[in-house]
């Protein structure tokens, strides 16, 4: 079975280097703009030849590579990532935010035929494809509008993971060649991923279906039918059992699960069930997986975890964290949100709070601080 997340670092959710702060480094936008490169020149005359051998025609080729080029700013997403750890209680924060929550409830009600007949027809959960979608893409508002072609095309060069992203690029080719896109339409992410799902492309060949019926699987659309029915084929070739649940706090689920999960303590412990394995056969983490289950259950109408997950290090609950922000935005000092998860711009605000009134300058949220500031 393809993994589709084979490149995923940290936590391993495609979201969260998009939205979690300081989660990743990001490269301009100037550097993800085509230089010339004539090792990438070179490199791209050899691959060719090889992708010839493959099946892919010279018409493809040229159409392809027309505009395509070698984008400094992938090179540098790829080399600068960080290993970025969160908790279990932050990334529900972020994944299960009350923004999440609604706008999935939203999504629920806007594309209910769609997702009545997905779930008819694959038999996989309707609210846990809408969860997928809101993790990988916050429903299609982060779909990633780098060119693929020269974005694989660059990776591939770069040869330090050579092999896997030169087999993207081939398959990204089948793609043009299949006619389901055109190389203009083909963008996605600085390391391939596309769509409202972030397929990567032999993702894409593997599992992609044309739910509209119009003959192409258009997972690019404004329209996210064949994203979403796509996600659902991928689920359910990967085992999804039909009428089984994700998992849940222990207490709250029926049946015998595989096992119990309690990645932090104190916090609750979750019930998993085969399904959860296969919710991590889409990306291979429990965060994921367990932050994909319990959106899909609050979308649902489910509850939040009962089980507390406790103060952090610095004496604060995450309803402390979340009342620091806002007291530092309210003086001047803006966090940019209010989800409780301190990031680097909670860090920053804190240290131009504490310089500007004479203080040791930590960047570290504090009780003190807390209540300085007016609790």
């Amino acid at each position: 079975m393809i993994n589709r997340r084979v490149f995923s670092i940290g936590l391993g959710a495609s979201f969260l280097t998009a939205c979690t702060e300081g989660a990743q480094t990001t490269a301009p936008a100037s550097r993800m703009r085509a230089v010339p490169n004539a090792g990438w020149d070179a490199w791209v005359a050899s691959f060719k030849n090889r992708a010839a051998a493959q099946g892919i025609s010279q018409s493809t080729l040229d159409r392809a590579f027309q505009g395509a080029g070698y984008l400094p700013g992938v090179i540098e997403r790829d080399r600068n990532q960080v290993e970025f750890k969160r908790s279990l209680e932050d990334y529900l924060a972020i994944a299960a935010s009350d923004e999440r929550i609604e706008t999935g409830k939203q999504m629920m009600v806007r594309y209910a035929g769609t997702l009545s007949q997905i779930e008819s027809q694959y038999g996989v959960d309707k609210e846990v494809v809408v969860a997928v979608w809101g993790l990988e893409s916050r429903y299609g508002a982060r779909r990633g509008d780098i060119p693929v072609i020269s974005a694989t095309s660059t990776l591939a060069y770069d040869g330090r993971r050579g092999a896997f992203f030169e087999k993207q690029l081939i398959a990204a080719l089948q793609i043009i060649q299949e006619g389901d896109t055109t190389p203009a339409n083909m963008t996605g992410s600085w390391a391939g991923a596309m769509g409202h799902t972030q397929f990567i492309p032999t993702s894409y060949l593997a599992f992609a279906v044309d739910h509209t019926g119009d003959g192409r699987r258009d997972i690019w659309s404004d329209d996210p039918a064949d994203s979403l029915a796509s996600t659902a084929a991928y689920l359910a070739r990967s085992g999804w059992v039909r009428g089984q649940p994700w998992g849940g706090e222990v207490g709250t689920v029926s049946g015998t699960p595989v096992a119990v999960l309690q990645p932090q303590v104190p916090g609750p412990r979750i019930a998993v069930f085969r399904n959860f394995q296969v919710i991590k056969r889409y990306n291979n983490s429990d965060s994921y997986a367990i932050g994909v289950g319990h959106l899909s259950d609050r979308i649902a109408g489910g509850a939040p975890f009962q089980a507390s997950f406790g103060p952090d290090k610095t004496g604060l609950t995450l309803e402390d964290r979340k009342e620091l922000q806002r007291r530092l935005t309210a003086a001047g000092y803006d966090t940019q949100g209010a989800d409780g998860v301190v990031g680097n711009n909670t860090k920053t605000a804190i240290s131009a709070y504490q310089r500007a009134n004479g203080l040791s300058v930590t960047g570290t949220p504090s009780v003190a601080l807390l209540r300085r500031l007016g609790g």
